[in-house]
């Protein structure tokens, strides 16, 4: 019996292949390189990923860690619309198509996707790629200036991944506003910093503004309990290192955890978490301390012991990211 691959391996190897005409020095300085730009100041008329060399070292770099974080967010999205798939999807500022890739992860079937990006560089690569995952050989690969002037086709689901940061003020917002409108629902993902979880809460603000219900992670659609400044509000994935990933940061772990920040939220309705586990839980001898995000739209820690049976074996095993208590 055919036995399908898992996405996370098949783009494993795709990513892998690519790199086989590639000098591993080369390599590891473009993403030195790439790296130093994505942490700096970038004009939104200047795509970072210049020419093939450029994509092919980044995606290797890079693509796995976007993939994780993004399936991790849309698992939290799904888990809040049981029975829903998106019947379209497209994906803004999307490069190499790691979110279309988490789509498929995420729910079975082939649908209409377009990816847009300014780099058309990216774009090729993303197409190249996508030639090893059947349900994305039909996607549309489109160049677009990612900015005020974006217009949207109509979709069930439009994602936006690690773009938010490329953009000044002005065009965060049109994009936000523009996926808005053509969307049923819409899942942002943003690097786990302060900044990353700013970007987000400052989308999550207007999408709800637009008469959107978030859906993950948080269990309310109310303002966000966290205060700037003094803390932020992200999760976590493991990613499997590559090769590449050892010689560009040393270290021999054959694995590394990708911090994301991200909001999901939907034009129709959605059965969000109880309550979420918003930090990493601290398992001490007979308790667990979990810190939630509530429904009433606070934050508050509460400590399950021995005492409480079967809940404090089910703490013991729950997650950083996950609702509580768990769903049935």
């Amino acid at each position: 019996m055919n036995v399908p691959a898992i996405p996370a391996e098949t783009l494993r190897s795709a990513l892998a292949a690519l790199l086989d005409g590639l000098p591993p020095r080369q390599a590891a300085q473009a993403v030195e390189r790439l790296i130093a730009s994505y942490r700096g100041a970038t004009p939104t008329d200047a795509p970072i990923l210049r020419d093939r060399a450029d994509v092919v070292a980044y995606a290797a770099y890079r693509m796995p860690a976007t993939f994780e974080a993004v399936r991790s967010a849309l698992a939290a999205f799904a888990a809040a619309v049981p029975g829903w798939a998106p019947g379209s999807h497209a994906d803004v500022g999307g490069g190499t198509g790691a979110a279309t890739w988490a789509v498929t992860a995420t729910w079975e079937g082939a649908r209409p996707v377009t990816v847009l990006d300014w780099a058309e560089p990216a774009l090729a690569l993303g197409r190249e790629l996508a030639a090893a995952r059947p349900e994305l050989r039909g996607a549309q690969w489109r160049r677009a200036r990612i900015g005020a002037a974006l217009t949207l086709d109509p979709a069930d689901l439009v994602t936006v991944s690690y773009v938010l940061n490329e953009l000044t003020g002005p065009d965060r917002a049109a994009l936000v506003d523009a996926a808005a409108s053509a969307a049923q629902a819409v899942v942002i993902v943003e690097a786990g910093t302060p900044d990353g979880h700013a970007r987000v809460i400052e989308a999550r603000d207007r999408l709800v503004a637009a008469g959107f219900q978030v859906a993950a992670p948080c269990p309310h659609s109310a303002a966000c309990p966290v205060v700037p400044g003094q803390d932020w509000c992200h999760f976590s994935a493991r990613v499997s290192r590559s090769s590449l990933h050892r010689q560009v940061k040393g270290g021999s772990l054959a694995y590394e955890d990708e911090k994301f920040a991200y909001v999901a939220a939907t034009r129709f309705p959605a059965e969000p978490a109880s309550a979420r586990v918003v930090r990493r839980p601290q398992i001490r001898k007979g308790q667990v301390l979990l810190d939630l995000c509530e429904p009433e739209g606070l934050l508050r820690r509460t400590t399950i012991t021995k005492r409480h049976g079967d809940l404090y074996r089910t703490a013991r095993d729950t997650a950083w990211g996950d609702p509580w208590p768990p769903r049935p």
